[in-house]
C-alpha cells in the first residue's frame, strides 16, 4: 500500500513537471498562432544589461502614448511672426523646465522627510531593545531616557549643533541648491585649509530659514538623536537622570556636530582626497562612523567613568549574569530598528530621484540577515544554544556595518560585511565583558563602536566605483586608466587619457588603496575625538555633580527613586495579588453603601505585613470550592489594604471584624499573638 502510494506520488510529480515543461515550450513557440515562424519578424532589440545605478532606467516610453503637438506655423514672409513664435516656444520650454526642476526638488524633499520619519521611529526600537535587555526595576528610567534624549538632543542641535555641523556646507543641490550656509572656520595646514567647524544657521535663523535647509535639519536631527541614544543603553541601571540630561545637550551641541562637520559638513576629513589625494576623503554614506561609532565610543568613555553595575563582577573577577527582564520586548525593538534602517540608509541619498536606492535597500537587508546568521551560529556552536540577545545584536551589527558602504558595494560584499560584523559583535562583547570588565548591559560598544569601525573600513576595501553620483564626490575626480592604475584630479578632465574611465568611490580591492587609508584616518580620528571629549566631559561632570546613583538606589531600582513611579505596578491596591474569579460563587465587588455608613479601619497585629499580604492574597485566589462565608462577609465592604491595615466602608464593623479574625486565624496557625483591632475613623 505504501509502495503504491509512493509510486503514485512520483508519477504525479513527473506528470506535473512534464506539464510545466510543455507549457513553457508552447508559450515560446513562434508558430503557435498558426503562422510559419519565418513570417514573424521581430524588431531587433539590444541584449538587456544589468543597471545597478538605475542610470538607464526609464525614458519617454514609460509614459505611454504622448499627445502629438501641432506643427508650429511660421509665415516665411513675416519675420516678426517667426521671431515671436520662436520666443514663445523658448519661453514655454523654460516654464516646462522650471516645473520639472521644481517637481524633482519636491520629490527629493518628500523622500528625505519620509525617510527621516522612519529614522525617528527607530527611537521606539532603541527604547524597547534597551529596556528589554535591562532589569525590571529600572524600566521607567530606561524608557524615560529614550524619550527625553529626543527632546534635549533636538533643542541642542537646534541651538548650535546644526550650525556647527553644516554651517559651512554651502549648496544643497538635491534640495534646490544655492550657497546658503557658507561660514566655516578653517586653519591652514601644510598649504591647505582645514575646515574645523561651521558657524552659520544658529537657531535656524537667517538663510537657514529655507525649505531645503529645514528638510535637511529634520533628517540630520534624527541621525544625531540615534548617536545620542546609544549610550543610554550602555550606561543604564546606574546613571543619574540629571547627569544624563546634561549629557544630552553636550552630545548634540559639541561631540556629534564637530565630527559630523569634518565628514559631512565639508570639513577636513572630507577633503583628504582633494588636498592629499587619499581617495574621496573619509567617506561614510549613512553614518557607520558619524552616527554609530560616535555613539559607541562615547558609551565606552561613559562606562569607564561610571563603572560596572553592583553585582556584575565578583572580587575574584568572575562574571555574574544580570539577565534581561523581557525577551519579547528587545526582540520586537530589534525588528523596529531593522525597519527604520530602510529610512536610515536609502534616505541618505537625500534624493528620491536617485535610483541607487534599490541597491542601498537590498544591501541593507542582506547585511542584517548575514549578521544575525553569523552571531547565532557562533553562539549555537560555542555555547550550545542560539542566544536570542546575540541573534538581535548580530542583526544590528550587520546593519551598523553596512551603513557606511551600502551605496558603494555589490550585494555579495554586503553579505560578507554582515557576516564579519556578526562575528565581530560576539567576539567584542565577550572580550569587553569577560576580559576587560566593561559592563555594557546592551552591548552598545560592540554593536555600534566595533561594527561601526568595521563598516567604514569595509568601504575602503569593497567599494566598487559604480556609484555614479559620487564620481566627483568631495571635490575630487578619479579615473581608472587602461593599465589598471588610478588617477585623481581636483577638476573634471575634459580630455581624458585614451581608454580611461571615470570612477566613483573605489576601494582597495578595486584598484584604489588610497581610499582605505582615508578610511583608516577617519576611524582613528573618530576614536580620539569622541573618546577624549566624552571621557573628559563625564569625568568633570562626575567631579562636580556625581553621575552615578547611590548603592542603595541602584539596589532598590531607579524607577521610584529617580523617576517617582514604578515601571510595573504588580499589586492591586485592594487585592494585592490576584482577584476573586470563582465561576460559581464570586463575591460581589465592594459598593458604596446607601445608608451613609461610616469609614473604619481594622488593624491586624501580631503578624508580619509580608505574611499578612500572602495570607490575604491566597484568600483572594480562585479555587474549586466557593469562597469562605466569612470572606463573603468581609470582601464587599473592603476598599483598600495598606500593610496590616484593612480599610472598610459599610457593613457592621463588629461582624466584619469578627469574620476577618476568624479568616486570618484559621489560616495563620503558626502565628502567635494575632490580634484584630477595630479602629473607628
Amino acid at each position: 500500500m505504501k509502495r503504491g502510494a509512493i509510486r503514485g506520488l512520483f508519477a504525479l510529480a513527473v506528470g506535473f513537471a512534464l506539464f510545466i515543461h510543455l507549457s513553457v515550450v508552447w508559450s515560446q513557440d513562434p508558430a503557435k498562432d498558426g503562422k510559419p515562424a519565418e513570417e514573424k519578424k521581430a524588431e531587433p532589440t539590444a541584449e538587456p544589461k544589468e543597471d545597478p545605478t538605475g542610470k538607464n532606467t526609464g525614458n519617454r516610453a514609460v509614459l505611454g502614448e504622448m499627445p502629438k503637438l501641432e506643427p508650429l506655423e511660421i509665415d516665411p514672409k513675416n519675420p516678426d511672426k517667426k521671431a515671436e513664435a520662436i520666443n514663445q516656444l523658448v519661453a514655454e520650454t523654460k516654464l516646462l523646465g522650471d516645473a520639472v526642476g521644481q517637481n524633482k526638488v519636491a520629490s527629493n524633499m518628500m523622500w528625505t522627510l519620509i525617510t527621516g520619519f522612519l529614522v525617528m521611529f527607530m527611537q521606539a526600537g532603541f527604547a524597547l531593545v534597551e529596556t528589554g535587555l535591562t532589569r525590571g526595576k529600572n524600566v521607567a528610567h530606561t524608557m524615560a531616557m529614550n524619550v527625553f534624549i529626543y527632546a534635549t538632543g533636538m533643542m541642542g542641535f537646534w541651538l548650535c549643533g546644526f550650525a556647527f555641523m553644516f554651517g559651512g556646507n554651502g549648496a544643497f543641490t538635491t534640495m534646490g541648491g544655492g550657497d546658503l550656509l557658507v561660514k566655516e572656520y578653517t586653519v591652514p595646514v601644510g598649504g591647505h585649509e582645514w575646515g574645523l567647524i561651521g558657524y552659520d544657521g544658529f537657531l535656524l535663523l537667517g538663510k537657514a530659514f529655507d525649505s531645503g535647509v529645514l528638510t535637511l535639519f529634520l533628517f540630520q536631527m534624527v541621525f544625531m538623536d540615534t548617536a545620542a541614544t546609544i549610550p543610554t543603553g550602555a550606561l543604564a541601571e546606574r546613571w543619574k537622570f540629571l547627569a544624563f540630561t546634561i549629557y544630552g545637550f553636550f552630545m548634540s551641541m559639541v561631540i556629534y556636530p564637530v565630527y559630523g562637520n569634518w565628514v559631512w559638513g565639508g570639513g577636513w576629513l572630507s577633503k583628504l582626497g582633494a588636498n592629499y589625494g587619499l581617495g574621496h576623503g573619509h567617506v561614510d554614506f549613512a553614518g557607520s562612523s558619524v552616527v554609530h561609532m560616535v555613539g559607541g565610543v562615547a558609551s565606552l568613555a561613559g562606562i569607564l567613568v561610571l563603572g560596572p553595575r553592583i553585582g556584575k563582577y565578583n572580587k575574584d573577577g568572575t562574571v555574574n549574569a544580570l539577565p534581561a527582564h523581557n525577551v519579547p520586548m528587545y526582540m520586537l525593538g530589534t525588528l523596529i530598528l531593522a525597519f527604520g534602517w530602510f529610512g536610515f540608509n536609502p534616505g541618505s541619498t537625500l534624493a528620491g530621484t536617485d535610483l541607487n536606492i534599490g541597491r542601498i535597500a537590498a544591501n541593507t537587508m542582506l547585511a542584517s540577515g548575514a549578521g544575525a546568521l553569523m552571531s547565532t551560529l557562533i553562539m549555537w556552536t560555542v555555547f550550545k544554544k542560539p542566544d536570542p540577545s546575540f541573534m538581535c545584536n548580530g542583526l544590528l551589527a550587520g546593519l551598523v556595518a553596512i551603513t557606511a558602504p551600502c551605496a558603494y558595494v555589490a550585494p555579495w560584499a554586503a553579505v560578507l560585511i554582515g557576516l564579519v560584523a556578526g562575528a565581530f559583535v560576539v567576539g567584542s562583547a565577550l572580550l569587553l565583558d569577560r576580559v576587560l570588565k566593561v559592563d555594557d548591559p546592551v552591548g552598545a560598544v560592540s554593536v555600534h563602536g566595533t561594527c561601526g569601525a568595521w563598516g567604514v573600513l569595509a568601504l575602503g576595501l569593497f567599494a566598487d566605483g559604480s556609484y555614479e553620483p559620487a564620481s566627483g564626490f568631495n571635490n575630487i575626480f578619479w579615473y581608472k586608466l587602461p593599465d589598471s592604475n588610478t588617477l585623481g584630479h581636483v577638476d573634471k578632465l575634459i580630455d581624458m587619457p585614451p581608454g580611461a574611465t571615470e570612477q566613483g568611490v573605489t576601494g582597495l580591492f578595486y584598484g584604489n588603496p588610497s581610499q582605505l587609508l582615508a578610511q583608516v584616518i577617519g576611524t582613528g580620528v573618530n576614536f580620539l575625538w569622541v573618546f577624549l571629549s566624552a571621557y573628559i566631559f563625564f569625568w568633570v561632570l562626575n567631579k562636580i555633580l556625581g553621575i552615578r546613583v547611590s548603592a542603595k538606589v541602584e539596589q532598590e531600582g531607579l524607577d521610584v527613586n529617580e523617576m517617582g513611579v514604578p515601571g510595573y505596578i504588580n499589586d492591586d491596591p485592594k487585592t494585592p495579588e490576584g482577584h476573586v474569579t470563582h465561576p460559581v460563587a464570586e463575591p460581589r465587588p465592594a459598593v458604596v453603601p446607601t445608608n451613609g455608613a461610616n469609614h473604619y479601619t481594622i488593624t491586624v497585629g501580631g503578624i508580619d505585613a509580608g505574611v499578612l499580604k500572602k495570607v490575604w492574597s491566597d484568600l483572594c485566589q480562585p479555587g474549586d470550592k466557593p469562597p469562605d462565608p466569612d470572606f463573603l462577609k468581609v470582601y464587599p465592604y473592603m476598599t483598600t489594604v495598606q500593610g496590616n491595615r484593612f480599610h472598610f466602608r459599610g457593613g457592621d464593623p463588629a461582624d466584619v471584624s469578627a469574620s476577618l479574625n476568624r479568616l486570618l486565624t484559621a489560616r495563620s496557625h503558626s502565628v502567635h499573638g494575632l490580634k484584630v483591632v477595630l479602629q473607628a475613623n
